[in-house]
Parts: structure tokens; sequence; C-alpha cells
């Protein structure tokens, strides 16, 4: 008992200095930040005793409780639980920077640029998941951490990507890795492809194994959940002019006063807030379905038009194909016809010259019209073998864009697989943290159960002690009184 208490001549801080001082310090170190809706929570110490602990007598309940104690201490001290600690913190940051961005961006309803605050702080939340787990490069200058390598991958992996890169290394004002990969953020999200330039890095797990440590975010899955939710992003619209940005010297620090609220709500609100924040997306991919489904339909109506008029030109076609045979037999018959009678003229009597010239005259007359008539209809056939050309132009034009929209369609509707999946696993996740939070309790009343019967042990010991003081008391009173009298 003696080694537990402390010293006498030591002075103990009072119980209401250390409440105080309590509820005065928040500590972060090792706190998990959960999420309640669509803010942080950051609880109160209220279920801590900061009394100190009666001195226990029963030496088995005492090391029970010394065992529990010093293994959820080792617990909350193994890396690997930091670690998973701070992917989860992470993730919600993702997420409720992601929501409120997407929210206020559609109730502004303008094109973002780089001086708005919610656009600011996803971007210094995204540094900070693609920092998480990098591993340390050592340079003659000292260790380097820069997310820029593994960013530099996504061009091998997506062609479109190449343009990104080039431009991010044509800046002339960065100089540092840390200032291009904030650039390449920025313009991946004016091209609205961040969301598939995430998925295609995350799917190439053993090149990130170069940069990233094996239990990092962009290693584990809560890098695939961030990436997901990044396509509710290609919905707002946003315009930067890095020229005359310094993104090399920007100190990334998450403003935390954004997404706080007090931590009394119910717990619920959570799982609430993550599928309500699902189902939007569901929405919106759904949305965009209709819009392609409506383009496909009015793609292939204009496909239907152009086969009636392309049937409708090559009907024409042939009817003049059919007009010039017969003015070829015309001209031929017109041509023996004139061979007839100059042969005639020449055997026979010769006729009046003033009808024979009249008949000749006449003869070429109609020769010249007819030739005439079939240039006509050669220029004519001419420009309808063009238009048909060039119908049949568009029409391989308009075949490769409805190929285009059903793949695109199909993509979607993979996504949207991929969010009702999603949804599936993050109730399965919330199912298991309400269980986890059930164990805890359990653990916490059965630990006060133990607390109250080694307090109500110690008053039993000092009352029989009390009783015993009293007895040696009176014993002492009773042999002095007996000493004289055998005297």
């Amino acid at each position: 008992m003696s080694a537990l208490t402390p010293p006498t001549d030591m002075p103990t801080p009072t119980t209401d200095k250390i409440t105080q001082a309590a509820m005065e310090t928040i500590y972060l170190c090792k706190f998990r930040v959960s999420m309640d809706g669509e803010w942080l929570c950051l609880r109160e110490l209220d279920d801590i005793s900061l009394t100190p602990d009666p001195e226990p007598t029963h030496e088995d309940s005492w090391e029970d409780l010394t065992d529990l104690v010093e293994q959820m201490r080792d617990d909350t001290e193994d890396p690997n639980y930091l670690m998973a600690n701070e992917r989860m913190n992470l993730m919600n940051m993702a997420k409720l920077s992601i929501k409120g961005l997407i929210e206020s961006a559609l109730n502004l309803g303008r094109t973002l640029d780089s001086d708005y605050a919610p656009l600011q702080q996803f971007f210094v939340v995204m540094e900070h998941c693609l920092k998480h787990g990098l591993k340390a490069k050592k340079t003659f200058l000292g260790q380097n951490k820069s997310f820029w390598g593994p960013l530099e991958l996504v061009e091998k992996l997506v062609p479109e990507a190449a343009e990104i890169t080039a431009s991010v290394k044509d800046l002339p004002g960065l100089k540092t890795p840390v200032g291009r990969g904030r650039a390449w953020l920025r313009l991946a999200l004016m091209q609205k492809k961040l969301s598939e330039y995430m998925k295609a890095l995350i799917n190439k797990k053993e090149l990130l194994s170069e940069f990233y440590e094996p239990n990092a975010l962009m290693m584990e899955e809560e890098g695939a959940i961030i990436a997901g939710l990044l396509v509710g992003l290609n919905v707002i619209d946003a315009n930067f002019c890095m020229k005359g940005e310094d993104l090399d010297s920007q100190v990334g620090v998450i403003d935390f006063s954004m997404y706080l609220k007090d931590g009394n709500s119910s717990k619920g609100s959570e799982g609430d807030g993550q599928i309500t924040a699902i189902l939007d997306q569901k929405n919106y991919v759904e949305e965009l379905n209709r819009h392609l489904n409506a383009t496909v339909n009015n793609l292939q109506a204009k496909v239907d038009a152009l086969e009636k008029s392309n049937t409708k030109l090559t009907e024409e076609l042939a009817v003049a194909n059919n007009r010039i045979i017969t003015l070829q037999e015309e001209m031929e018959r017109v041509k023996e016809e004139s061979s007839y009678i100059l042969e005639s003229n020449r055997k026979g009597p010769k006729p009046d010259r003033t009808s024979e010239g009249q008949a000749l005259s006449e003869a070429r007359k109609h020769l010249k019209e007819e030739t005439q008539l079939r240039l006509d209809v050669e220029k004519e056939l001419e420009i309808q073998i063009s238009m048909r050309q060039e119908m049949e132009l568009a029409m391989k034009m308009l075949e490769k864009d409805v190929c285009e929209k059903q793949d695109a369609l199909v993509s979607l509707r993979q996504q949207l697989d991929d969010l009702r999946a999603l949804k599936h696993e993050l109730a399965f996740k919330l199912q298991s943290s309400d269980l986890g939070v059930k164990q805890k309790s359990e653990l916490n009343s059965r630990l006060e159960e133990k607390t109250n019967q080694m307090a109500a042990t110690i008053k039993q010991l000092e009352q029989s002690e009390k009783d015993l003081v009293k007895q040696a008391k009176t014993l002492n009173s009773a042999a002095n009184k007996l000493i004289p009298k055998h005297h």
C-alpha cells in the first residue's frame, strides 16, 4: 500500500485545479475525430475520473484491473493503431470538405476561383491525404517528403493527364515539388478528371509502394473511398490563374473552425450524413444518366431521319440514271437516223437543198439540246454523289458519337454500382462501429462495478480497523484497571 501512495512531503494538486486544467486543455494527439452529420465532434472528458483511485485490497481484482488498463494503453500506443486513427481522421475531413464545397458552390451559383475559402480548405485536406505515410527520401540537404512523385505516375496510367503534367512543368513560378503537386491538383479539378486520376493511381498499389508506407492512406481502403467521393466535384466549375500565385510557400493548415460542432449530439446522425452524401451522388449520376439517354435518343432520331433522306436520294439517283440511259438511247437513235438520211441523200436523187438544210439544222438543234440535257443530268448526278458522300461521312461521325456516349453511359453505370457498394460498405462499418461502442460501454460498466466493489471493501476495512482500535483501547483500559488490584 505504501508503494502506491505518493510521499506526504510532496505537494499534491487539489481536485479542483486538476479538473480546471483538464477542462481548459484539448489533447488531439491520440483522439479520433468523429463525424456527426456534417460536423466534427470533440467530446468532453466527462467520463474520466480525476480523483485518486482508492487503494485496492484484493490482490486479484487489482491485477485484473491493471492488466486491462495496460492493454488499453498498449493499443493506443501501437503505431498501426495510430496510423489507422490518422487515416480515419483524414477520411472524415475529406468527406466534410467535399460535401461543404459542393453545397456552397451550388448555393453560390458561379465559377469558383482560388480565393474561395472552402476550395482552399479542400486542397489543404487533399494535400494532407496525399502526404500521409510518404516515405522520406534522403538528400544531401536532409529528408524530403513530397507527393509530386506519385502524381507524376498518373500520365503513365491515363494518357490524358500528360497535358496537365506538361503544363505544370512549364509554369515559371514553381520551384519546389510541393508547389508542382498543388498546381497539378488545381488543374485536375479544372479538367473535372481528379476522381478518375486518383482511382487510376490507387488501383496501382505496386507503383505506389515505392512512395508510400504499407499502412498509408493511399494504400488502404480509405484512399479508394476518398477517390469515389471526388466524383461529386464534377458538378462544380473552377477557374484558377496560377501564374501569379505563390504555391511553393503556402502553409497547408486545416481550419477546423469551419467543421467543429458540440459533441453531445447523437451518433446516429453520422451514418445518416454519410448515407445522405452517397444518395446525393447517386441522384446526380442518375440525372446525368437520364440526360445521356435523352441525347442518345435524339441522335438516334437524327440517324433515322438521315437514313430516310439517304433512301430518298438513292431513289432520285436511280431515276436520274434511268433518264440518262433513255437520253443516251435517244441520242443513238438520232445519230442512226441522221446517218441514214445522209446515206440516202448520197445514193438517191438529190432533193431540194432547202428542205434538206432545214431537216439537217433541225437535227443538229435537237442533237445540241439532247447534249445539253445530258450535261445537266451529269452535273446533277455529280452533285447527288457528293451529297451522298457527305451524308455517309455525317453518318459515320454520328455513329462514333453514339458509341462514345454509350461508353460514357457504361462507365457512369459502373460508378453508380461502385457507389452502391460503397453505401453497403459504409452501412456495415457503421454497424461494426456501433458494436464496438457497445463493447466499450460494457467494459466501462464492468470497470465501474469493480471500482465500486473495491471502494466498498475499503470502507469495510476502515470500519473494521476502527472497531479493532476501539477494542484495543478497551483492553488497555481494562488491563490498567487490573494491574493495581493485582499488586
